[in-house]
């Protein structure tokens, strides 16, 4: 057998082997961002997009090719400026003047590993290009629906410091994105690696498909049969609730937000070799989940509270079932 071959799973330990050799290959290339790996597999194995925000020089493309060349996915980058107009993302039906008939010429959406770089620069109308991609994986065009590949994963970049010349991304962006993640910057020593690593040659140029687009497939279904206790679930649902009746909260988490913590925290628990979702898992993705979605009062800001500090706070009140 290939090694694509026996990565196919058929239970919990199986879907930690396959995702264990995906982390490996990208830490190839990534230093020392084995927990952000983890969690941007679990967003894929969940079929939820990435907002990761971060400083530029970090690693954030690095990340998205690293993933598409490691699951054999197609792989497009876009780079968000103010001209960018909707139709250079989705594509544009033109005449031909050979055949005499409307052609599509595809835009870089359809891919199965979309880099949306910088997407804060765009306007919001070409923002909102990517609202009916990344909710209902499909592209309508001149009135024709385009089914988009599977898998298929936005990871978004923008920078937290550099305001001038952005747009905020709205609500409904905003409630498309599963995770929202930080990279963060290396250690002295993962820095020194680094450079090791990278002195003569560049590792991603050599990155090899470990899986491909339909092992994927199987390990997204395969994720769904982890065990949710009744318990657990009435947990999750406390948790989103108490972000809609804070104090200090004008528009909490939504019901997309608490879907998406349910798939996600099956593809954490499987990716740690459980076939059961913890308390635990909830409480490693419930800020990366749930702070993007929330809006706070004004009184709030000024008082210099982030969602951040709510979650925290929304985590120590309600109780942890046994």
């Amino acid at each position: 057998m290939t090694q694509r071959e026996t990565a196919t799973p058929t239970a919990a330990g199986g879907i930690a082997q396959a995702v264990a050799s995906v982390k490996e290959n990208i830490e190839k290339v990534l230093v020392g961002k084995g927990g952000v790996i983890e969690l941007t597999l679990a967003a894929v194995l969940s079929s939820g997009h990435i907002l990761i925000e971060d400083v530029p020089g970090i690693g954030k493309t690095t990340l998205a090719r690293a993933l598409a060349s490691s699951l054999d996915c197609t792989f497009h980058r876009i780079q968000f400026t103010p001209d960018l107009m909707p139709s250079d993302i989705t594509g544009i039906n033109f005449y031909n003047m050979k055949s005499g008939e409307f052609e599509f010429r595809p835009g870089p959406i359809i891919a199965q590993v979309v880099l949306a770089d910088e997407i804060n620069r765009a306007t919001p109308r070409t923002q909102s290009a990517l609202l009916e991609a990344m909710g209902e994986r499909q592209l309508t065009v001149d009135d024709v629906t385009i089914t988009l590949p599977i898998p298929f994963l936005v990871i978004a970049t923008q920078n937290p410091i550099e305001l001038e010349g952005t747009f905020p991304l709205p609500e409904a962006q905003l409630d498309r994105f599963l995770l929202r993640l930080r990279l963060g910057y290396p250690t002295e020593d993962e820095e020194e690696a680094m450079l090791s690593r990278f002195q003569t040659d560049d590792p991603l140029k050599d990155l090899t498909a470990v899986l491909g687009a339909s092992d994927i497939a199987s390990l997204q279904d395969a994720v769904r049969e982890v065990h949710f206790d009744p318990v657990l679930r009435n947990y999750l649902v406390q948790l989103v609730q108490a972000t809609r009746s804070h104090a200090d909260v004008e528009l909490g988490a939504s019901p997309r937000a608490t879907m998406g913590l349910y798939r996600c925290s099956q593809a954490l628990a499987a990716i740690r070799g459980r076939d059961y979702v913890t308390p635990d898992d909830l409480k490693t993705l419930a800020p990366l989940a749930l702070a993007h979605r929330m809006i706070l009062k004004s009184q709030a800001r000024l008082r210099e509270r982030t969602p951040e500090s709510i979650i925290d706070e929304i985590l120590a009140q309600v109780q942890v079932p046994v």
